[in-house]
């Protein structure tokens, strides 16, 4: 059994190291097509390489935990090492690239706040047991079922909402996710950075259905975004 284990052991790392290289597609986190998207998947790869130098160094610590030179160990050595090893690398190492890493998410999700602009578009998605509906500040009246028209290249504040239970709205190659809660408004900023259609889908279990519940954001070009807005696109 043992020998069996150390034969996987190689392969599961392997392919952990490799499973982000191949998340591409319609539902992708690290193939980001958007500016709220492309800053997340920065952060993701930020925080890996910053818990994986923490995690390297721990280990290395530990190595040099069980050694122990040859002949008598001073006093004086003794308290050198343990300055060096546990208060200078082990902890303030580590307390250090924590710190980093929470200074750069904090900065990161002030970068993605929705902030008001002359270019920004508002839209509204509702969500129901299993639809989602969307209407357009821009057009007053107009709604369209599972699919959401933004035009490309422009900020996108997208009003969240539910009529039911708590859903969750995610396009993963444009934003991050936010909840839809009943009698509640979220705001999550989206953009795309090229026309094109992008998948999404309800993250939260709620039920039986909620695997089928998804919608597509369809990003227009300026022509196409105007005759959206005339009601000449679909």
């Amino acid at each position: 059994m043992g020998h069996r284990a150390s034969l996987l052991r190689g392969p599961v790392w392997l392919l952990t190291l490799l499973a982000p290289t191949g998340c591409e597609g319609r539902l992708s986190t690290v193939d980001p097509a958007g500016p709220a998207a492309e800053a997340i998947a920065m952060m993701w790869w930020v925080l890996l390489f910053g818990s994986a130098a923490i995690f390297l160094l721990v280990l290395v610590l530990l190595v040099v935990g069980f050694y122990r030179p040859s002949g008598p160990a001073t006093p004086e050595a003794e308290a050198r090492r343990e300055r060096i090893w546990i208060w200078g690398l082990g902890l303030g190492f580590s307390m250090t690239i924590l710190a980093a890493l929470t200074a750069y998410g904090l900065v990161v999700g002030e970068r993605l706040l929705p902030r008001p602009g002359p270019e920004v578009v508002t839209v509204r998605a509702e969500a129901s047991q299993w639809v989602w509906r969307f209407s357009y500040a821009d057009v007053p009246g107009r709604t369209t079922e599972g699919v959401l028209h933004i035009p490309a290249r422009r900020p996108i504040d997208v009003e969240i909402t539910s009529t039911d239970v708590i859903h969750s709205f995610w396009a993963p190659r444009l934003a991050g996710k936010l909840d839809a809660i009943p009698g509640h408004v979220n705001v999550l900023r989206i953009e795309a950075d090229n026309p094109g259609d992008y998948a999404g889908v309800s993250a939260e279990f709620n039920g039986r259905g909620y695997a089928g519940h998804r919608f597509t954001v369809r990003a227009h070009d300026k022509a196409e975004w105007d005759a959206f807005l005339q009601g000449e696109a679909r």
